[in-house]
Order: structure tokens, then C-alpha cells, then sequence
């Protein structure tokens, strides 16, 4: 039926109607005698009206519906075109630094005063910190007092040790010595005690010779014969006691001696030093061990010399950062390796975010990024990605990674969030289709294409994605018009009338 018929069949009821109406008008004269009132006669006209126009209605539906069940189905479609494509991840994170340093007392000295406060920005090389002149001053004193301290100690302890290991050297070698001179002074001694001994026996046996003589002469006492040996018997008599070499060897027997008693006297002072000297000798550990000990006691004393000198103009910032964390007040004497503040560097900034696994597989170190913070726009870099993954809230599996921001400047806020769009990759003049026009079931990925008024269905291979459009590797040519949206209602091999999708598009829908 067309629409022609439509119209007729529309006025043949209408006339219909307006004969019914008379009728009606007609019955109702003759049942009332009497004049009707006119606001009566008005409302039943109306109600007659809208019942005839909602029967008119009704048969509209009907026939449109009877109309519709033999006109085909219209559907949209995009033609398949060749370009460039660029797919990104749209993602937030938190921007930190990618410098952090905390800062530990290097002495325990009084604070002087606080310079910064957590939440302040500092320039390289400012003083964050500076200590109390006077305490500082005292402790630099007393460094290089342990230091001195130390150091004659050691050469006490050297000086000490190197007399120990004379004195038993001295006493070694004379305790060999004086041994030999004891046993060579002593059988000298007794050399000449067997020489005095000899010498005295043979002026004994000589007198006793002149006894026998004097007895055997003893008759004639007035005799040349008796008188001599008279006086050789006195003489031998005096020699046996005041024989020079006797008395010679005596003397030196005295002599030897008292050089062997000096000697034993001697060996007895270096028997005693030895003694001494074995004990208080440093052995190698010994040694190795008060080198050792001086050795830690200079790099100590040096270590804190060195640390005073360093923060003598205070604690100054290695970097242009924000104080995000200070821990000791004005007057206070933190100890050795307390900490003292936090710094967080300004100009090394990052974003860290978190993506599923499904992303993952899309990042690569060195992609380029496009980070927005408080509305500034700033060029980013993927310079991290962590290979461990952990839970977020939601219970499921996400891994880190880190944007490096590399045009940084004054209006970054650490802490606070940021949005990023990463260009994961692009293709240069390769097909295109919107992303509504793919599909995917159990069978593959696949599209609807429109061709001669026919539905086709065509499985593709799909490349990267911008959200909008997708790429086709294969499976489509350029040209092609694809339907970019599928209802339950279309199936393969249906007539359809198409209507591209483009703004404008002024060509007639192709069936």
C-alpha cells in the first residue's frame, strides 16, 4: 500500500464520521422535544469530535504499521578511509618528586636558627638550618683536642713499644754474651788457681828436698854445706808466700773475680729485663690493633671536624625544592644521625599512576606524555614502570609507573593530582573505521558492511585505538561503507537502506 491509497482511505473515513455526526444530531432532535440547551448541545458535539479523531488515529497506526512491515530497515554508515590515528591512555596520578633527600644531623650541636618551614620552597644552596656559633666553636675545639690526644698517645704507645723490643734485643744478645764470658772468665780463674796451686806444690816439694839435705848435713852445723841450705830453706820459705807469680796470678784471680761476680750481677739484670720486656712487647695483633685503634680514633675525630666545617654556614638545600618535612626546633640539640628535614626537589617532577593489565601491555619506557596540572599543560615522558604489581582498593592487581615531567616549573604542587594522557602509539595512513562499527563474538572480530543494499559480514584484524575510531589491518578496503551501529534486529544477508553517517553528507542513501 502507498501513500496515495494512505490519503483516500483517510478521507473516506473522515466523511464517514461526519455522516455518523448528522445521524446522531438527527436521533437527538426527535428524542427531545423541547429546545436543547446550547452548552449541552456544544459539549456533545465535542465529545463526538474527539472520538472521531482518536478512530481516525488509531487507523493512522494501523495502516503505518501495515506500511512499515514492507519498507526496509534504514541504517547508519561510515565509509572506511584512509588517515593517521594516535592511540593514548587517559589516566590520573599523583604528582611527587623524582628527588627526595631527608637530612641527618651531622654533630650534636645546639640549633640556632630555622631558616625554612615545611611547606616553603628553597633555592640550591640556601640555608635551611644553622647552628649555635658558640656551641659549634666548642665542639670543633674539642675535636681537634681528641684529635692531638690521639695522636701522642700513639706515639707513646710506639715510642713505648719500640724501647720494650730494644730492651729485649739489649738483654737477648748480652744474656749470650755474658754466658760466654762467665764460662771464659771462670775456667781462666781456675787456670790460674791450678797455676798458683802448681806453683805452690813445687816450692813445698823444693823445701821439703832441703829438710832431707839440712837433716842429712844436721852433724855439721858449722859447715859451708848447712849454712847454705839454712838460707835456701828460709828462702823457699818466703817464696811460698810471697812468690811474685804466685802473688801476680792471685791478683789476678781477684780481678777475674770480681769481673765474674759484675758479670753474674749483670746476667741477672738482663734475665730481669727480658722478663720485663716479654711481657710489654707488642706481638703483630698487637700492633695491628693500636693502629687500628688510632686509626679509627683519627677518622672520627677528622669525621667531625669535617662535619662542622661543612655546616659552619648552616644546612644548605642541594637542590631547588619544597620543605616537606622539618623534625627539630630553634634550641634544640639533636643527636648525631637525627633527622632533620625533608627537601623534595621542584625541578625533578614526576607523576606516579597506577594501570591494569590490560593498559600495561600498551606503556614502553620513553613514550611521550601530556600531563595537565591546575589547567598548565606540561610535556611528559613514561621514564618508569615498575615490575611488581600490588592491590588497589578495589582488591584487583595494578602496577606503577612513573611520568617524568620535563619542562617543569614554578606553578607545580607536589601532592596534588594530575591528569595524563600518554601516546601509547600512532599509525600514519592507515584504515579507518569509528569504533562502534567493530564487533566481537565467539566467531572473531568482525563489522557489518553495506553492500548493494545487502548486509555482509566481514571478520578484520584490528590494530591500536584512539576511543573514537579504531584501526583495520585487514579485512576492509578504502571506500567501503560500514554500519557504525548494529541492533539485534540486523542480520547477514538483510536488505537495508543506508544513510551515512558523515555531517552534510548530501548523496542519497545507498540500498
Amino acid at each position: 500500500m502507498n501513500l496515495e491509497e494512505n490519503k483516500d482511505i483517510t478521507k473516506k473515513l473522515e466523511k464517514e464520521q461526519k455522516k455518523e455526526l448528522k445521524q446522531k444530531e438527527k436521533a437527538e432532535k426527535k428524542k427531545n422535544k423541547a429546545p436543547m440547551d446550547p452548552a449541552k448541545k456544544k459539549k456533545i458535539i465535542k465529545r463526538s469530535i474527539v472520538g472521531g479523531v482518536a478512530g481516525v488515529f488509531v487507523l493512522f497506526i494501523l495502516i503505518s504499521n501495515i506500511a512499515a512491515a514492507n519498507t526496509k530497515p534504514v541504517v547508519t554508515t561510515a565509509q572506511v578511509y584512509k588517515g593517521d590515528i594516535e592511540q593514548t591512555l587517559s589516566t590520573s596520578g599523583t604528582v611527587t618528586s623524582g628527588e627526595v633527600k631527608t637530612y641527618f644531623a651531622p654533630v650534636s650541636v645546639k640549633v640556632g636558627d630555622i631558616q625554612v618551614a615545611a611547606g616553603e620552597t628553597v633555592q640550591k644552596g640556601a640555608p635551611i638550618i644553622t647552628y649555635d656559633e658558640s656551641a659549634l666553636a666548642n665542639e670543633k675545639r674539642t675535636a681537634e683536642l681528641k684529635l692531638q690526644a690521639n695522636e701522642g698517645s700513639y706515639n707513646s704507645s710506639v715510642l713505648k713499644n719500640n724501647k720494650n723490643i730494644g730492651d729485649l734485643g739489649e738483654a737477648n744478645v748480652n744474656l749470650d754474651v755474658l754466658e760466654q764470658q762467665i764460662t771464659d772468665i771462670d775456667n781462666y780463674i781456675k787456670e790460674l788457681q791450678q797455676k798458683v796451686n802448681d806453683k805452690k806444690a813445687a816450692l813445698a816439694y823444693e823445701g821439703s828436698l832441703l829438710q832431707i839435705s839440712l837433716i842429712d848435713w844436721a852433724d855439721k852445723p858449722d859447715s859451708d854445706e848447712y849454712q847454705n841450705l839454712q838460707k835456701l830453706i828460709q828462702m823457699n820459705t818466703y817464696e811460698q808466700t810471697n812468690n811474685k807469680d804466685i802473688r801476680a796470678w792471685q791478683d789476678e784471680i781477684t780481678k777475674y773475680t770480681d769481673m765474674l761476680n759484675n758479670c753474674k750481677e749483670y746476667k741477672a739484670e738482663m734475665k730481669s729485663q727480658k722478663n720485663s720486656a716479654d711481657g710489654t712487647v707488642l706481638n703483630a695483633g698487637g700492633k695491628e690493633e693500636l693502629e687500628a685503634n688510632n686509626e679509627m680514633q683519627k677518622i672520627s675525630s677528622q669525621k667531625t671536624l669535617d662535619s662542622i666545617k661543612e655546616v659552619e654556614n648552616g644546612v644548605l638545600a642541594d637542590f631547588n625544592g619544597v620543605i616537606t618535612e622539618m623534625n627539630v626546633v630553634e634550641g634544640s640539640t639533636p643527636e648525631v644521625g637525627a633527622q632533620l628535614f625533608k627537601l623534595e626537589s621542584t625541578e625533578d617532577v614526576k607523576v606516579t599512576i597506577s594501570v591494569t593489565k590490560y593498559d600495561l601491555e600498551k606503556l614502553a619506557i620513553g613514550q611521550k606524555a601530556v600531563v595537565t596540572i591546575a589547567g598548565n599543560k606540561y610535556d611528559g615522558e613514561v621514564s618508569k614502570i615498575n615490575k611488581m604489581a600490588t592491590k588497589n582498593n578495589s582488591g584487583a592487581a595494578v602496577v606503577s609507573a612513573d611520568i617524568k615531567i620535563l619542562n617543569p616549573d614554578e606553578n607545580i604542587v607536589l601532592g596534588v593530582e594530575a591528569k595524563i594522557s600518554v601516546n601509547t602509539a600512532n599509525a600514519k595512513q592507515t584504515l579507518i573505521v569509528p569504533s562502534g562499527a567493530v564487533n566481537t563474538d565467539v566467531d572473531g572480530t568482525f563489522v557489518y558492511a553495506v553492500e548493494n543494499g545487502i548486509v555482509v559480514r566481514k571478520p578484520v584484524q584490528t590494530g591500536i585505538s584512539s576511543g573514537m575510531d579504531i584501526e583495520i589491518k585487514e579485512g576492509l578496503k578504502e571506500g567501503d561503507q560500514v554500519m557504525t551501529e548494529v541492533s539485534t534486529a540486523i542480520a547477514e544477508g538483510m536488505e537495508v537502506t543506508a544513510v551515512p553517517e558523515a555531517t552534510g553528507m548530501t548523496e542519497a542513501p545507498v540500498e
